[in-house]
């Protein structure tokens, strides 16, 4: 009796198995349904137009791979690429250090009131638009804005200047709005990653004698492997997709100094119907995107094997 019970359970596990397999195939896809049409098929689409020349209305002409030939000899496409990288500095190098040294300040007086104001101002640049940042800061950097009034105030009226409009300081300018949108981001990441630290950690390196600063290499920063992975990751492709901010603020220029691949994409399809030549920079762009993410959270896993 018991070999036929123990005979019929076993007979019924692989049924159970494949209904609940069923199930959760069920479950799964409606959202793979949409990812395959909004996401696989516009990227199959745009590998598609970047091996023809079309304006978008006429017929195509098959030219293969001489749009991506283009993307990489052509100067001013090339440099739109450049000044994507140039960017990482300001939308991921910035905020992540000064986050992190937020984080440990806010960490440290977590019990004052000053700690929640810290934390809502510099998260109000995530709830505003990035198009009403864009033109915010376009006001506060004008040859008239309140950032050179307060420089003339100060006595340093002769490093004055229209920021968005000089070639030497355009891209550094368009930068620091990019950190600015982006600090109050990183800083409530890493500082969520600092509140799951256990205390006993530190209080054992007080007693062996660490000080604040070594407190913040020793135990601080490595605790915090995940989340530097995750913000990093966040922002260089902020960065390498970058497009409103620059849009508003400069619209690419002086010249191409500001030009970056997301607004050079918008300029190629729409205003000089240069729909392959924009695909391929579409695509190069997300391999360049795919290429700086991954090695990311491969370091990421890594370190917590």
């Amino acid at each position: 009796m018991a070999r036929s019970v123990t005979a019929r359970s076993a007979h019924r596990r692989p049924a159970t198995t494949k209904l609940r397999a069923l199930v959760g195939w069920l479950f799964i896809i409606p959202a793979l349904s949409f990812y395959a049409v909004f996401v696989l098929r516009p990227i199959a689409l745009t590998f598609q137009y970047s091996l023809y020349e079309w304006d978008g209305i006429g017929p195509s002409t098959w030219v293969g791979t001489a749009n991506y030939g283009k993307v990489f000899t052509d100067p001013d496409l090339f440099d739109s690429l450049i000044n994507a990288f140039k960017l990482i500095v300001f939308f991921s190098a910035v905020p992540v250090v000064l986050g992190l040294a937020i984080a440990a300040t806010i960490r440290r007086i977590t019990e004052s009131r000053l700690a929640l104001v810290a934390r809502t101002v510099l998260f109000l640049p995530q709830v505003i638009p990035l198009v009403a940042a864009g033109i915010a800061w376009s006001w506060l950097l004008a040859s008239t804005g309140v950032i050179n009034q307060l420089l003339s105030l100060i006595g340093l009226g002769g490093v004055t200047r229209a920021w968005l409009g000089d070639f030497a300081t355009a891209l550094p300018a368009v930068g620091m709005i990019g950190a600015w949108v982006l600090l109050g981001l990183c800083t409530l990441l890493l500082l969520a990653g600092m509140s799951k630290i256990d205390p006993a950690l530190y209080e054992a390196a007080r007693l062996d004698g660490a000080g604040p600063w070594r407190e913040f290499v020793s135990i601080t920063v490595p605790s915090l492997r995940q989340e530097i992975a995750v913000c990093v990751t966040v922002t260089v492709i902020a960065a390498l997709a970058s497009f409103d901010i620059i849009y508003i603020s400069t619209q690419g220029g002086p010249g191409n100094t500001t030009m970056v691949p997301g607004l050079q994409i918008f300029y190629l399809a729409f205003s000089e119907r240069e729909v392959g030549t924009a695909s391929a920079l579409a695509m190069v762009l997300m391999l360049l995107v795919i290429a700086c993410a991954l090695p990311i959270q491969w370091f990421a896993k890594d370190g917590n094997r």
